[in-house]
């Protein structure tokens, strides 16, 4: 069938959903990610010529950069649809230099969902590509290259090979390391509360406030003892002061990429792969029986809370029709833009609240609906109106001695209707208490405890904490979190975050003679230029400029003044299934493994597993993992086993059969890859 437009996306979900959209004259296909690069085997940046990069077609993009040529030629307009942020723009920049079309045309078009209307209104507007857009992404992408190609053959000289050195990712581990510190320096301190039981009718309980109309810590037994000394157990308490008031709880803003990261990884145990993969399925579209591909969810990496117009209105609607008119808030919700924040796009939510979480249940697999149905109700309480309290506190004394107790009561749920933001609260219900009652003392309950130390950090906090101080974007939280457990700088223990000896030494050589690439201010600033490239306020040129003529000074400093370093073998905490020997955690030129530390005389070692991110679709509780049979090949297992066996050559994806609900995979066949079904005959392309 002819065609008299070329739209190219950039993953093969989205251009068929987008076609069908845009009808007969519309032929869109993908390219499948970026086609260009700097080059792998070299800086392929000319420093002496501005910074200029050398980009080159990415090994095994040929034949796609062929593909698109012959089908540009067919096309009387060629239309570039790539995501809508940076590196969206940077596809489309790329691309308009291969097929040869000039950039200053209306050749662009961008949305922020995948639904007909926003498709549809978004190919009315074409506008040139965005020059600032892609020098930004230039920038961060010369800055990461110049950073990581520098520093990296230090660190494979003096440390290891195969080790690696980025801003982001330097400053996240120095985080992490610094944690560790602060743990290890940490001194508890003790420290005791007393509980009083009292009775006015009913029983109810209150702890120790004040001491002669002040705040008095208790540090001690001794002065626990003391202050019990003063109060007479058989004399009742008189209420002070009885204070009623209302509170207000409002609801959370809809979801960031960080906040959605954050909260799948405390809500649902979503590492932030795992979220950031499945929330691309959503956004991509996912297939709903009769209507089709339909992408649910908005564009998932921004920085930004604000919501379309048209969108908060639906919201209102669906709001007054399901819950009432109280449920509406007072005023329309207007979001506050975060400091540093692009604010480009909207926040993530539905592309519709008609489409319910139980709506579309039956066709999305498990894990697609818990994070769906977290989009959903965030957003929808995000429209809702605030929860009332009424929070009753009563202040009761004896001589000197002040206990108090806070009672709350909910008055209106509102957005609590639908969203819960950590454990429900109950309701604490105090007896009706006026100013001068007596009250009765049935029990006082003195408790020693000790401070704790700062917890080290999970994928949640971490995000959050890197987010707080400017450092990273959207686009960069989770690769920077697979960087360093890749390269063995740190490791999860019960899902918190702790740094390896290797860690250790990369964070120490880096602090001690490139303190500027770990400075958190530094990076932040660093940020905060690249949204200024973005924004036509600053030249990338200068930008880089002005971050590598310091930089490359410290680098021949140090190349110099550093020694050699002999990384230690770890332990792995399991035996040699031959000799019985401890394994141990060895550091190799592609990467760590386990091996018997008894070599030579025991020669036996083991792949280190690593997950995909999928939970495994027969018990459902553990996650799909990389395994290597005996002679080396790769193939994929439950991390439980031997709990459960399951076992598969080819690779499982988060997402089930249309046809019988079983677990897709991937396989490979003569060079190609298909998503296949490995109980009946369903196949499709594979997915960018």
């Amino acid at each position: 069938m002819s065609y008299k437009y070329l739209v190219i996306v950039e993953s093969p979900t989205k251009s068929k959903t987008i076609e069908r959209y845009l009808g007969s004259q519309y032929k869109v296909v993908a390219s499948k990610g970026h086609l260009r690069d700097l080059p792998k085997s070299k800086m392929g940046i000319d420093i002496e010529d501005h910074y200029q990069p050398n980009y080159i077609s990415i090994r095994g993009k040929g034949p796609i950069i062929k593909d698109l040529k012959r089908l540009a030629k067919k096309a009387e307009k060629i239309y570039l649809a790539s995501d809508p942020d940076r590196e969206g723009e940077a596809i489309a920049w790329h691309l308009s230099y291969l097929l040869g079309l000039d950039a200053n045309e209306p050749i662009r078009v961008v949305f922020n969902e995948i639904t007909k209307d926003a498709i549809k209104e978004a190919f009315k507007h074409p506008r040139p590509i965005e020059k600032d857009l892609v020098d930004a992404q230039q920038a961060r992408r010369i800055l990461d290259r110049l950073v990581g190609y520098t520093l990296s053959p230090i660190l494979w000289e003096k440390v290891k090979r195969g080790l690696s050195a980025g801003r982001v990712q330097s400053v996240a581990l120095k985080l992490i390391i610094d944690r560790e510190k602060e743990i290890a320096d940490f001194v508890p301190e003790e420290y005791w509360t007393i509980e009083g039981k009292f009775k006015k009718s009913k029983s109810f309980t209150a702890s120790f406030y004040q001491y002669n109309g002040e705040k008095c810590p208790l540090n001690s037994e001794e002065e626990v003892n003391k202050l019990l000394a003063e109060i007479d157990k058989t004399k009742a308490f008189l209420a002070q002061e009885v204070t009623s008031k209302e509170r207000n709880r409002n609801p959370y803003q809809p979801f960031t990429t960080s906040s959605l990261q954050q909260d799948a990884s405390n809500k649902l145990n979503f590492r932030t792969r795992k979220t950031m993969m499945i929330a691309q399925q959503l956004y991509e579209g996912v297939s709903l029986g009769r209507k089709g591909q339909v992408g649910l969810i908005t564009y998932m990496r921004t920085d930004s809370t604000r919501v379309a117009e048209s969108a908060q209105q639906e919201a209102a609607e669906f709001i007054k029709d399901s819950y009432g008119a109280d449920y509406l808030p007072d005023h329309k919700r207007v979001s506050k833009k975060a400091a540093g924040a692009q604010d480009a796009h909207e926040a993530i939510r539905p592309t519709s609240v008609l489409r319910t979480p139980e709506s579309v249940k039956r066709y999305l697999s498990k894990d697609q609906f818990k994070l769906y149905h977290l989009v959903w109700t965030r957003f929808v309480a995000s429209q809702m109106a605030s929860a009332k309290m009424k929070v009753l506190t009563i202040d009761m004394a004896q001589g000197k001695v002040c206990f108090r107790a806070v009672g709350s009561r909910l008055m209106f749920d509102g957005f609590l209707k639908v969203y819960q933001e950590g454990k429900k609260n109950k309701d604490v219900i105090l007896p009706d208490i006026q100013k001068g009652d007596s009250i009765d003392l049935l029990d006082l309950l003195p408790e020693q405890h000790f401070t704790q130390p700062p917890a080290r950090y999970t994928e949640a906090s971490l995000i959050k904490t890197l987010e707080e101080i400017g450092v990273g974007r959207p686009s960069t939280y989770s690769p920077t979190i697979d960087t360093l457990q890749r390269r063995y700088y740190v490791k999860l223990v019960t899902k918190r975050f702790e740094p390896t000896e290797l860690g250790e030494v990369v964070n120490t050589i880096i602090e001690n003679y490139f303190s500027q690439i770990v400075d958190t201010k530094f990076t932040a600033d660093m940020e905060t230029d690249l949204d200024a490239i973005e924004s036509g306020q600053r030249e990338w040129v200068e930008v880089v400029d002005q971050f590598y003529q310091p930089f490359i000074k410290e680098v021949e400093k140090a190349s110099e003044a550093i020694q050699k370093i002999t990384i230690k073998d770890e332990p792995a905490g399991f035996s040699c299934p031959e000799c019985g020997s401890d394994m141990v955690i060895k550091l190799g030129r592609f990467g760590k493994f386990y091996a018997c530390s008894n070599f030579p005389d025991c020669r036996h070692t083991e792949a280190i597993v690593k997950s995909i991110g999928v939970t495994c679709p027969k018990c459902q509780k553990g996650e799909i993992v990389e395994r290597q049979s005996k002679k080396n090949r790769l193939f994929y297992g439950c991390s439980l086993y031997p709990e459960c066996d399951y076992v598969s050559w080819d690779k499982p994806i988060s997402r089930n059969c249309p046809k019988c609900s079983a677990c897709l995979v991937e396989k490979k066949t003569r060079g190609n890859k298909q998503i296949i079904c490995p109980e009946c005959d369903y196949k499709e392309e594979k997915q960018a």
